[in-house]
């Protein structure tokens, strides 16, 4: 294909290897990252394919958003898929963090994850037609609970009631939008959680007995940006080995 793709926060991990699928399928994608411009500029170096560009913006600021998508949306000609994968994660247990620090963790944690995403989201639709698709990365904390990090676990929950009031408002106009939850993922994010005993703990918690690698990931979300998976607007795929099942 010959596709127009924007990855945010895609400097490294989930966001690297969807870059690098989205690219191997002959797709032209935009490389967003936030403070890792020494990363992303490697992850750049090594798509496959021509065509390829780098944006940088601190989710935090609208303003730098707006200008990130436009120079995107300048650069590939249009965006035809946003994969919006950029996110923090802050510990702020509500026993032992300061109020000032929970305070913090929230504002920035739903800054970034929700609200930046959201207005990622509403500059790229400027850009976007009928085809379009528009993938959230949301995660399994958001049905699980994630209790040391609880705006980690909010902000993912409310993307995917934004994936499900987007589908049906873009619907008409021919956009899909659809979201993807991953459980433990070998990610520099997770790299300490996934360390010495806790890798054995964590990898036990599925019953194929490991956690997903950023790769199989990337991979589904192709799929979900590809127009076999058109129907499945409004939809969230679980990615978690069976770690974690709901009805």
């Amino acid at each position: 294909m010959d596709r127009s793709v924007l990855v945010t926060g895609a400097s490294r991990g989930i966001g690297a290897a969807t870059a690098h699928a989205f690219a191997a399928a002959g797709d032209r994608v935009a490389v967003h990252y936030g403070s890792s411009a020494e990363a992303a500029s490697e992850v750049l170096s090594k798509l496959p394919g021509t065509g390829h560009v780098l944006v940088h913006a601190d989710l935090a600021d609208p303003a730098q958003i707006s200008s990130m998508v436009s120079s995107a949306a300048a650069s590939l000609g249009s965006i035809d898929v946003l994969v919006n994968n950029a996110a923090v994660y802050e510990p702020h247990p509500i026993r032992s963090s300061t109020y000032d620090e929970w305070q913090a963790a929230w504002a920035t944690t739903l800054g970034v994850n929700l609200i930046g995403a959201a207005n990622v989201t509403w500059c790229a639709v400027r850009h976007m037609t009928r085809g379009g698709r528009i993938i959230n990365v949301s995660s399994r904390g958001a049905f699980r609970g994630e209790p040391n990090q609880p705006a980690y676990g909010a902000s993912k929950a409310a993307l995917v009631s934004l994936t499900q009031s987007l589908a049906r408002s873009l619907g008409p106009e021919g956009i899909a939008v659809t979201a993807i939850a991953p459980g433990w993922t070998t990610t520099d994010m997770a790299a300490e959680a996934l360390a010495g005993e806790g890798y054995d703990r964590r990898r036990l918690e599925s019953p194929l007995e490991r956690v997903s690698t950023p790769d199989e990931v990337a991979n589904a979300i192709h799929y979900l940006a590809s127009p076999l998976a058109e129907f499945a607007t409004g939809t969230v795929l679980d990615f978690n080995g069976a770690s974690h099942l709901r009805m």
